[in-house]
C-alpha cells in the first residue's frame, strides 16, 4: 500500500456518536476477538503453530558444541507441547489443583523452559504470576502472599535463594522448582526453611509416567494471568488478563500489517517475558509456526546472538535503535567523506520507503548500510517498536538503514500490551497509529488541563476484548481505571491527527503547575529534548512555587567525549564524571537541548533554565527507571534532590 492509499484508508476510520473510533476495515464495524478460529487461547495458538508448520522447530536456544561453536539448537512444536503436558502432570504431583485458584510463579529470564512452563500451567487452567529482578524483595512477597503462591519456578541457583531467604514473609510458598544445576547450599537452606526443592527435569520425570486424563483445557474467557505492573510509587498492582484478552491483542499484527509470517521466519526473543508486550508478540508468532530464538541472557551478547539466530522479525523498545542511530552518526562526524556518503545513502532510501520500496539490497545498502545489518543478523524484515516513544530521526534512520518495516504501536499492561498500531505503510513518526481491529478508542474532556475531546485531543480511553478484568484484590484501583462502560481510562493524553492517526502528547499524572498557575507536562518536554544528540535521559522538574524549571541530564558518553575532542579542552584522558562536571561542555548541552526544545515548538516556560550534568544513567538496576522504560519521577527527584536545590537557589 502506497502512502496516499494509506491516508485514504484511515481517513474512512469509522466514528460513532460518542467519539470513539474503529478501524476502517472491520466488517459491519465489528471487532474481532481473535485472528483465527482455531486460536482463541494461549494452547491453541501453539497447537496450531504445530499444525501449520508440520511439527517444526519452536524454540530455540545456543548450546556449546565441543568445538568451541555455539548453534543455536531447536525444540519442535510437539516436542515443547509434549513437555508441557509432563510438567502439568509433574506439577500435580506437587500439589497444583486444576482450575483457576492455583498460581504459579515463574521467575526467569527469557529461555524455552519459560514457555514450555507458561504451557504447563495453563494446560490445567492454572494462572501465570510473573516475577522479576526489579520488583524488589518487599514486592516479590507482596505479590507471592497476595496469589498466595505454592510452587514458583526459577532460573538460577540465586533467585532460589533470595527466595528462600524471604520466606519468613511468605508463608505459603512450598516448592521451588530450579531451571539451572544448583548445589548442596540451597538444598540445606531449603530443608532449614521447610521449602522443597526441585530440577526442572525431575518435576517433568515424575509427571512423564503420570496419569493425564484429569487435565482441563482452559477457554478464552479463563485467566491466563496476573501480571504485575511495577509503578513508580506504591506495591504493584496485578493486572487480571485472559487468554482471550492475549489473542485478541495479537490481532495487532492483523492490523499493521499485509506480511505473510510462517515457519520460514525466525523471531528473536529478547525482550522480558515478564511484561506482556513479549508475551502478546510471541503468543501470535507461535499461532503462525514461527521459530523463536532466545537470546544467550546477557544484552552485552544480543549482538553475537542475532548474527547466529539471523531472525527476520524483532519486536525491540527504542533504546536498541537509539544506540545504533547515536553509534552511526558518532562515526559520521569524524570523516567528512563518510558524513556525505551517509546523508545521500539516508535521502535515497527515505525517497524509496515514500514511494513504497522497502529493499535491503540497494548499492546503498552495499556502501554504507551492510555492516549494520549484519549486526543483526542480516535477515530482518520486521520489526516492532514499542514500550517508550522513539524519536523520529532515529525511526527513519532505522528505517533506511535496515530496509525492514518497522511499526510503531502503544499500548498498556491493562490492555494486554497493544491498542493501536501503524499500518505498515505509512511512513510518518511521531505516533501511534489506528485503533486495534480488536478495540475501540476514544479521547475524553481534561478540562482543568485544557483538553477537550471536541478539539480532538483528551484522555486516551480504550475498550474491547484486549482490555483486563481487573486489578487483583483491588476494586478501588478497578473502578479509577475502569468504567462501568468497561471503558479503560489510560492517563495518556491523545491527538486525533487529520489522517485520523492518534498521537500520544501528554501524561495526566504528571502533570504540575509551576508558580504562574500553568500547568506543565514533563513528559512531552522530556520527549522533545531528548531528540538533541547529547541527550541519553532527561529528567524535567519543577514546582509550584517556582516560576521555570530545570533538567537533570545525563548525557551520551561518546558524543561528550567527542565533543569534548573537537574544541580541544584538554581533557582527552578526562573521566565521564570529570566531562560532567566541565562548565563549557555543560554550557553547550544546554544550548543544543534548548533548540532541541525551540524546534519541537515548547514556549518560554517549557525551556529550562538550567540543568546539571550527571554521569549515572537512569536505569532499573538503580532503581531510577521502571522495567518499561519509564522515568520513576519520586525517586529521581530523591536522588538529586541536592543537586534540584542548588539550581533553583543558583537561578
Amino acid at each position: 500500500m502506497h502512502k496516499r492509499e494509506f491516508c485514504r484508508c484511515v481517513q474512512k476510520i469509522h466514528i460513532f456518536q460518542d467519539g470513539s473510533r474503529v478501524a476502517a476495515f472491520l466488517e459491519g464495524n465489528q471487532l474481532k476477538r481473535y485472528n483465527f478460529e482455531d486460536a482463541k487461547t494461549i494452547n491453541e495458538a501453539v497447537q496450531r503453530g504445530l499444525r501449520v508448520s508440520n511439527n517444526g522447530p519452536m524454540l530455540g536456544y545456543r548450546k556449546q558444541q565441543p568445538d568451541g561453536r555455539k548453534p543455536y539448537v531447536w525444540i519442535t512444536y510437539k516436542e515443547a507441547i509434549e513437555r508441557s503436558f509432563d510438567l502439568t502432570a509433574g506439577l500435580g504431583k506437587l500439589g497444583a489443583r486444576p482450575g483457576q485458584e492455583t498460581f504459579i510463579a515463574i521467575y526467569a529470564r527469557n529461555r524455552p523452559e519459560w514457555i514450555i512452563s507458561e504451557l504447563a500451567i495453563y494446560n490445567n487452567r492454572n494462572i501465570v504470576v510473573t516475577l522479576y529482578d526489579t520488583l524488589g524483595p518487599e514486592a516479590r512477597s507482596f505479590i507471592i502472599n497476595q496469589a498466595s503462591i505454592e510452587i514458583a519456578i526459577c532460573d538460577d541457583e540465586q533467585k532460589a535463594l533470595g527466595m528462600i531467604e524471604e520466606i519468613l514473609r511468605t508463608p505459603t510458598l512450598k516448592h521451588l522448582i530450579v531451571l539451572d544445576q544448583f548445589g548442596e547450599k540451597l538444598k540445606r537452606n531449603a530443608t532449614l526453611h521447610n521449602v522443597s526443592v526441585h530440577s526442572f527435569d525431575e518435576v517433568v520425570d515424575m509427571g512423564r509416567q503420570a496419569e493425564k486424563s484429569y487435565l482441563q483445557a482452559p477457554s478464552p474467557e479463563d485467566l491466563c494471568t496476573l501480571c504485575y505492573t511495577s509503578g513508580t510509587t506504591g506495591m504493584p498492582k496485578g493486572v487480571m488478563l485472559t487468554h482471550g484478552n492475549v489473542t485478541a491483542a495479537t490481532t495487532i499484527f492483523q492490523t499493521c500489517s499485509s506480511i505473510d509470517f510462517g515457519p520460514s521466519d525466525t523471531a528473536l526473543s529478547y525482550l522480558p517475558l515478564a511484561h506482556m508486550y513479549e508475551r502478546m508478540v510471541e503468543c501470535q508468532m507461535y499461532s503462525l509456526g514461527v521459530k523463536v530464538g532466545f537470546f544467550s541472557g546477557n544484552i552485552r551478547l544480543l549482538n553475537d546472538d542475532m548474527k547466529e539466530l539471523k531472525p527476520t522479525i524483532v519486536p525491540l523498545v527504542p533504546r536498541l535503535l537509539t544506540r545504533i542511530y547515536d553509534k552511526a552518526i558518532a562515526e559520521a562526524d569524524r570523516s567528512y567523506i563518510t558524513k556525505v556518503m551517509l546523508n545521500v545513502a539516508l535521502a535515497y532510501k527515505s525517497y524509496e520507503l515514500r514511494r513504497g520500496i522497502v529493499r535491503n539490497n540497494s548499492i546503498f545498502d552495499s556502501l554504507v548500510f551492510k555492516r549494520m545489518q549484519e549486526e543483526m543478523g542480516g535477515r530482518v524484515r520486521f520489526m516492532t517498536v514499542g514500550a517508550a516513544p522513539i524519536s523520529g530521526d532515529v525511526l527513519n534512520f532505522a528505517r533506511a538503514a535496515f530496509g525492514a518495516i518497522i511499526v510503531e504501536g502503544y499500548g498498556q499492561t491493562e490492555n494486554s500490551a497493544a491498542c493501536t498500531v501503524c499500518i505498515t505503510a505509512d511512513m510518518d513518526t511521531g505516533q501511534v497509529g489506528i485503533p486495534s481491529v480488536c478495540n475501540a478508542i476514544k479521547l475524553i474532556d481534561v478540562p482543568e488541563l485544557g483538553y477537550f475531546a471536541k478539539d480532538n485531543v483528551g484522555e486516551i480511553c480504550i475498550r474491547g476484548y484486549n482490555i483486563f478484568k481487573g486489578y487483583y484484590k483491588d476494586e478501588e484501583k478497578t473502578r479509577e481505571t475502569l468504567d462501568e462502560d468497561g471503558w479503560l481510562h489510560s492517563g495518556d493524553i491523545g491527538r486525533w491527527t487529520k489522517n485520523g492517526v492518534l498521537q500520544i502528547i501528554d501524561r495526566k499524572k504528571n502533570i504540575f503547575k509551576l508558580q504562574q498557575g500553568e500547568y506543565i507536562a514533563p513528559d512531552k518536554i522530556e520527549t522533545i529534548y531528548a531528540h538533541s544528540k547529547f541527550v541519553r535521559n532527561v529528567f524535567v522538574y519543577g514546582e509550584s512555587l517556582k516560576s521555570s524549571l530545570i533538567a537533570i541530564v545525563v548525557p551520551e558518553e561518546q558524543v561528550l567525549k567527542s565533543v569534548a575532542k573537537d574544541l580541544k579542552l584538554g581533557l582527552n584522558d578526562a573521566s565521564f564524571e570529570e566531562l560532567c562536571a566541565n562548565k563549557e561542555l555543560k554550557k553547550i548541552v544546554f544550548e543544543d537541548i534548548i533548540e532541541a526544545g525551540k524546534k519541537g515548538g515548547l514556549n518560554s516556560l517549557e525551556l529550562v533554565k538550567d540543568i546539571y550534568l550527571s554521569a549515572e544513567p537512569f536505569t532499573i538496576d538503580n532503581d531510577l527507571m521502571t522495567p518499561t522504560m519509564k522515568c520513576k519521577r519520586p525517586q529521581i527527584q530523591k536522588r538529586f534532590r541536592q543537586q534540584l536545590q542548588q539550581m533553583y537557589s543558583e537561578l
